[in-house]
């Protein structure tokens, strides 16, 4: 038993425990004494203004006459709507994930010529430096691919030349150095956490500069390296999906955040990614997964509305599932009427999914969307719009292509650096201040007491 174990069963820590959550207490009703908006949000549920970007637009209210008022949900990259982006690329019948690096990183959508040359570039920087899967991910696994990439991600800073350099050139080449490195960190650390932690057996592959992005990741995962069209084709868009969502969702807010300080970039994309990991962030799509294995074996019948209602009731009266009184998956921030990503993953997931053994599971998830409103109102008299969103549907869509649980967030990591990179630029090169909020203290002055008189 190591010193932290030990200390863990000792009655000095339960104690030290004790003692920090008396003095830690805050009555709630001082929040709204003094005006905090708790989580950013004002009292309709909107966010706070903090800032001004031109990178993505979230849309999914509008207020009318200081009313808020929901209204089918629109994400929209750098002035294009993600579904124009996104049937460009299938018609084209094409790979889409790179072009939206572009999009997001140089503010313009490229012309042939320029994606070309853009897709080679993010293929050739794939490639980690010499030994650094050894020295930094199999030398040290972690259980948790998020950390392990975190630590990665700082690392790098380490095999750069000019590390501290913020210079636009410099801090494009490093976006584009990470955003392209990344996805060969994690499926590296997921072979590393199979071996350690699973005791099963670890296959590294060599990085094909030949494929996109989406196909590199599963080529690379694979055993076999074995994959469809049809699949490399969802991932691209789940990837296209997860890539950015303005700059008030958390991760992109520390990202900024952290980045209003003048770090350098591996100190706030490792920040973002931590922020990430959060089950009420990206981690909410393994939630998801887990309240569906709970609803699959407390229902007999997954296609009796009742059946499915009456453990929905469960799930939010704390009875049932992980006792949280969360439906996972349900409700977002923004998205009043619908998350337009959910609404085009679940599409095209369906398609692929019909007639497979997880045809049953996505009219499941389908059933708990359509039936979860009615149970909030029927339960906590909640007459707020309430829609799914991504994560209802990509942890499902994950498990279809054989991706492992460890990697659902990971994966949304690999998407989302895009957003945040063009995020930390935008910041470098506007912001100007340190972000720093106020908080309200409310300890009373004490008179210091000598410890001879304690």
């Amino acid at each position: 038993m190591d010193r932290m174990e030990q200390l863990k069963s000792t009655d000095r820590l339960r104690k030290m425990c004790e003692e920090f959550c008396e003095t830690s207490v805050i009555d709630g009703s001082l929040y709204n004494k003094f005006g905090v908006k708790r989580g950013l949000r004002n009292a309709d549920g909107s966010g706070v203004l903090a800032g001004i970007t031109n990178v993505c637009c979230v849309h999914g209210y509008v207020i009318s006459e200081g009313d808020k008022q929901p209204i089918e949900g629109e994400l929209i990259y750098r002035g294009y709507n993600v579904r124009d982006l996104i049937n460009g690329a299938m018609a084209d019948k094409r790979y889409g994930y790179e072009e939206i690096v572009y999009l997001l990183l140089l503010g313009m959508l490229p012309d042939e010529r320029e994606l070309n040359g853009f897709s080679r570039l993010i293929a050739e920087y794939r490639e980690l430096p010499m030994y650094f899967i050894e020295d930094v991910i199999m030398r040290n696994p972690s259980p948790n691919i998020m950390n392990k990439m975190q630590q990665a991600v700082l690392t790098l800073y380490s095999y750069d030349s000019a590390p501290e350099d913020k210079s636009a050139e410099s801090e494009m080449l490093k976006a584009i150095s990470i955003i392209s490195k990344l996805p060969a960190i994690m499926v590296a650390s997921y072979q590393a956490l199979r071996r350690f932690y699973h005791n099963d057996s670890m296959v590294m592959h060599q990085i094909n500069k030949e494929e996109s992005l989406a196909e590199s990741i599963l080529s690379t995962l694979r055993d076999d390296r074995s994959y469809t069209p049809e699949e490399a084709k969802l991932l691209d868009l789940c990837l296209i999906l997860h890539a950015e969502h303005g700059g008030g969702n958390n991760s992109t807010f520390t990202c900024r955040t952290v980045s209003s300080s003048g770090t350098d970039a591996y100190s706030a994309y490792a920040a973002a990614i931590g922020s990430l990991k959060g089950p009420r962030h990206g981690g909410a799509n393994i939630k998801v997964m887990d309240m569906l294995e709970h609803v699959k074996t407390g229902v007999r019948n997954w296609e009796d509305e009742e059946e499915v209602t009456a453990f929905l009731q469960k799930l939010l009266r704390k009875e049932a599932g992980d006792k949280s009184g969360l439906i996972y998956g349900m409700g977002h921030a923004v998205y009043t009427l619908s998350d337009p990503r959910a609404v085009i993953l679940k599409s095209n997931a369906m398609k692929l999914a019909e007639g497979t053994e997880f045809e049953a599971e996505f009219k499941l998830l389908d059933t708990i969307e359509r039936l979860t409103p009615g149970v909030f109102r029927q339960e906590r008299g909640d007459i707020k719009n309430i829609c799914a969103n991504v994560d209802m549907y990509s942890g499902l869509v994950y498990k279809m292509l054989r991706i492992p649980v460890e990697m659902y967030t990971a994966l949304f990591a690999c998407a989302r650096m895009a957003g945040w990179c063009a995020h930390r630029m935008e910041e470098m090169i506007n912001g100007k201040r340190i972000i720093r909020p106020a908080y309200k203290a409310i300890t009373m002055n004490k008179t210091y007491v000598p410890l001879s008189e304690r």
